[in-house]
């Protein structure tokens, strides 16, 4: 009797998965607790392995598409059995949608990276070509303009004003190049076409920024300056170095005395939570981490109590 594989929830937050890569194909026989599939949720990419014994009959999602939890993934059974019943069959089965569900997420592919172009051309700082005239037939320029243009021997004529009104300003006889071809100057322009380039983020780029602006927009932020002599922390790093081969870098200093300064000062480490405010006795400090697919921020628990070499690893 054939088995449908359904997307499976490998993670608290997860609502969606992409497959990676299947590891098998349609045809394929498949022994439980072989790998079947490998799964991108919004934490990690994590190999799926078979509950069940058979052959490949269906594949439901393909390679680099995404789709919701409970979605058909696949079907395993026996072969010659009639895949599109069965799939009849699990479409009537199909639990109802929560009324609570705000949003309903439907399986889409991931795009390959699309470089679009505008049909027309952008011109850039279009400017008028002749100078402003004023009612008295004088070219409307400033006095300090005015004369620096009589100091550098250029007729205002030639010269496009960026002031308000078209008036000539200090900075257009700074910038002025003579206009070669005669006639009355105008400014230069630069002709460009518009382009873009859409690239498909992973699960966990999602849930990256998706945390980070959940921390930027409910969570007070302010920022100090300091300058501050390393002096003392070069010499240390290189005393515990020599003393023991003990590796410490700058980043641990800084957490650690992080670490220290919550401590003493513990007003700060506190948290907002709605009719509460949580004082923590404890002292946790994240750690903001560059990969290649994103921003993790793993955390330092006990910074304060923890020596540096602990913290290093």
């Amino acid at each position: 009797m054939a088995e449908i594989v359904y997307m499976p929830k490998l993670s608290d937050t997860m609502t969606e998965g992409v497959v990676a890569e299947w590891t098998k194909k349609v045809g394929d026989t498949v022994s439980s607790g072989e790998v079947l599939a490998e799964i991108e949720t919004d934490k990690a990419t994590m190999e799926f392995e078979s509950f069940y014994d058979g052959v490949l009959l269906h594949i439901g999602v393909e390679k680099g598409k995404t789709a919701p939890i409970n979605a058909v993934l696949a079907i395993i059974g026996e072969k010659g059995e009639d895949v599109k019943k069965i799939l009849a069959e699990a479409e009537k089965a199909a639990p109802a949608v929560e009324e609570t569900k705000t949003e309903e997420v439907k399986s889409t592919p991931s795009p390959e990276p699309v470089v679009q172009k505008s049909a027309a051309p952008v011109i850039a700082a279009p400017a008028p070509v002749a100078p402003v005239i004023e009612s008295n037939g004088r070219v409307n320029a400033s006095p300090l303009a005015k004369k620096m243009a009589n100091d550098k021997g250029i007729d205002l004529n030639t010269v496009v004003g960026t002031g308000e009104g078209g008036r000539i300003v200090k900075r257009d006889i700074d910038h002025y190049t003579p206009y070669v071809g005669g006639g009355t100057k105008s400014r230069k322009s630069f002709v460009g076409t518009e382009s873009f380039t859409d690239e498909p983020v992973t699960q966990m780029r999602k849930t990256i920024a998706k945390r980070l602006s959940e921390s930027k927009f409910t969570a007070p932020h302010f920022y100090l300056t300091l300058d501050i002599d390393m002096d003392n922390a070069i010499a240390l790093r290189k005393s515990l170095f020599e003393l023991d081969g003990t590796k410490v870098s700058f980043n641990d200093m800084v957490i650690k005395a992080c670490g220290l300064a919550l401590r003493e000062h513990p007003t700060v480490n506190s948290a907002w939570l709605g009719d509460v405010i949580r004082r923590n006795d404890h002292v946790h400090i994240g750690v903001a981490v560059a990969v290649p697919d994103g921003l993790l921020v793993p955390v330092v628990r006990f910074a304060d109590g923890k020596d540096l070499s602990l913290i290093h690893i």
